[in-house]
């Protein structure tokens, strides 16, 4: 995949599509809806329910069931300025904080503002935190990067878990069309580059099988995060970047997936740990819990004045510079002092996966390192939650509002799902866009095989981790080169030489690799450190060069890659895709529709 650099100001809507596609069949099935929304997280399940309660022919699209969306993973709980003396504008300083520069101020001001109305109509919706016995007003704590406590939680730690069994019974009680076990591939676009629909493929017998499509003038993409880009992470085999694939295939513009943000405080199963690994909230920390090295020694005080309570990111370069100096690949969370009684009650999901692992944290320290958690960057979205393709939305982990910058504060992952699906459904609503003659497809993208998967996830972990440097950058460019020159038409990927075969495993991969590629791109590009982009041979921040946003698009390569005069620098060969990079002018993004072109329906 080859990479141009350049400064293009202003964004191209309703352009005729010149994207790129998954290879796959044909759809031979279709269904009329005015929106589709893909994925079943916070994002995607409150987007569906207002769009329905605005009077829309709403459909969703999920990948698993209905209830196993990222949400319900999530332990610690949702930050909002609820409790007494706490404020918007406290909440907003924190933000900014942890966003280290490159937060979007009026995207967090929105978030900020509507957030605590956005939640207790979340509990109207029928999710119920915790309480306190004596007043029976909601219980808040504390977790990193805040000053108060403003997390609301639910379960002692499955505040995920409830919110996910709320929406998802709200759904069903609502009647909404819903297609499980279905991998969306593709948005389909008309003759004039207006969103009509996605391509999609369902898994298994069901009412539809195989591959097919929902035709609407209107795509919301809430399909959560990438996490499985790497070989350690917190998040669930489904994340494999789907939505921000999609997006970059569509012409979609895309931003800050540079800033991976990793989890200073998941279990440590071994050097060799892959997959899905259990987390230790942010919330234990927030409940008094104190991160040491062997020696019993708290190294994270004096690092920073809220020590095990700084940002992820720095208590995670905190213990990355701990286990450098002692030699090892893991420190520990000394939770001792809770005694048996507040772990069962405040942690007991916690609790219980540590114990199944072997491991008593009543008894002994937890051993823990950071790993690949949430993803700050995605699908550059406006305000309303528009992107820059007319129809095409983004909410949640899938897009970047700007709300995040550098790094996302511990437990705003929530509430900007919640808040902004409702804003996109208010802008759906409002828009009226009539249905739309999807166009001719675009030229295939050629699919790498499934066991590709392992492949990337090594290469990710060992170059563009945690520590990053221009060396180990360029490797990882040149390794995720080869595996797309594998999977090229002049050189199969499928054993035997032959091409892979369009099929679930393989369409993920491909997303896979996309979306790592535009991380290894950006992450090269970015020459310093800030938040969670750590570069061993920048270590500053450089706010004269990039207190700015990086914002990558997708096209098709011209037949030679050989630049003419006037054409941005390639940095790669030739190959089935070619990502182009410019910065923006400021922290706050330029608008996705430009002042002369508003869309029309």
């Amino acid at each position: 995949m080859s990479t141009a650099t350049g400064s293009t100001p202003g964004s191209a809507r309703g352009a005729a599509p010149t994207g790129i596609r998954l290879a796959a069949p044909a759809p031979s099935w279709a269904i009329e809806a005015d929106v589709v929304v893909v994925g079943s997280g916070v994002a995607g399940l409150t987007a569906a329910l207002r769009c329905v309660a605005a009077g829309l022919a709403t459909v969703i699209v999920t990948k698993a069931d209905l209830n196993d969306g990222s949400t319900r993973w999530a332990q610690g709980g949702i930050a909002a300025a609820l409790g007494e003396g706490d404020t918007p504008d406290q909440h907003l300083a924190d933000t900014l904080v942890a966003g280290a520069g490159l937060c979007d101020a009026a995207a967090v001001r929105t978030l900020v503002t509507e957030g605590p109305d956005a939640v207790r109509r979340l509990i109207a919706t029928g999710a119920v935190f915790d309480t306190a016995a004596a007043t029976g007003e909601i219980e808040l704590t504390r977790e990193g990067g805040h000053h108060r406590r403003r997390i609301a939680h639910a379960g002692g730690d499955a505040t995920g878990a409830e919110i996910s069994r709320a929406l998802v019974e709200a759904v069903r009680g609502a009647g909404i069309r819903t297609i499980e076990h279905a991998l969306v591939l593709d948005l389909l676009r008309d003759a004039e580059g207006h969103t009509a629909g996605v391509s999609l493929h369902v898994m298994g017998e069901g009412q539809h099988d195989g591959v097919g499509a929902v035709h609407a003038p209107a795509v919301v993409l809430a399909t959560g995060g990438m996490g499985q880009v790497f070989s350690a992470t917190t998040n669930p085999a489904v994340s494999t970047g789907d939505g921000v694939a999609l997006a970059l295939r569509a012409g979609a513009e895309v931003s800050d997936l540079e800033f991976v943000q990793f989890h200073p405080t998941v279990l440590y199963l071994g050097p060799g740990a892959e997959g899905q690994q259990p987390l230790i909230s942010e919330a234990v920390r927030g409940e008094g819990a104190h991160l040491v090295d062997a020696d019993g020694v708290r190294f994270m005080v004096g690092a920073h004045e809220l020590a095990e309570l700084a940002p992820r990111d720095i208590v995670a370069k905190g213990i990355m510079r701990r286990c450098r100096e002692r030699g090892t690949d893991h420190m520990y969370l000394d939770t001792r002092h809770f005694g048996a009684r507040m772990w069962a009650e405040r942690f007991p999901t916690i609790l219980a996966a540590c114990r199944s692992h072997g491991i008593d944290p009543v008894r002994e320290p937890i051993p823990v390192a950071p790993a690949a958690h949430y993803a700050s960057g995605g699908v550059r979205t406006d305000l309303h939650g528009r992107t820059t393709v007319p129809g095409l939305y983004a909410c949640g982990e899938t897009a970047c509002t700007g709300v995040h910058g550098a790094n996302r504060l511990a437990s705003n992952s929530l509430l900007e799902g919640l808040v902004f699906a409702e804003r996109i459904a208010a802008d759906v609503a409002a828009a009226a866009r009539p249905a739309r003659v999807p166009a001719e497809p675009p030229p295939e993208l050629p699919l790498l095989p499934p066991e590709a998967r392992i492949e990337i996830q090594r290469i990710m972990t060992r170059g563009a981790g945690v520590l990053r440097s221009a060396e180990g950058l360029a490797a990882t460019a040149a390794a995720l080169a080869a595996l797309r020159h594998a999977g090229s038409a002049e050189e199969p990927a499928g054993s035997a030489g032959k091409p892979a075969e369009p099929g679930t495993e393989s369409w993920e991969v491909t997303n896979l690799h996309l979306v790592a590629s535009v991380l290894v791109a950006a992450a090269a590009r970015r020459a310093e450190t800030r938040g969670c982009h750590w570069r061993e041979d920048h270590p500053d921040r450089d706010d004269a060069r990039w207190a700015r946003h990086l914002v990558v698009t997708l096209g098709a390569s011209p037949a030679s890659d050989e630049p003419r005069p006037g054409q941005p620098r390639r940095d790669e060969p030739a190959a089935a895709a070619r990502l182009t990079l410019r910065t923006t002018d400021t922290t706050g993004f330029p608008p996705v529709i430009p002042a002369a072109s508003e869309e029309k329906p």
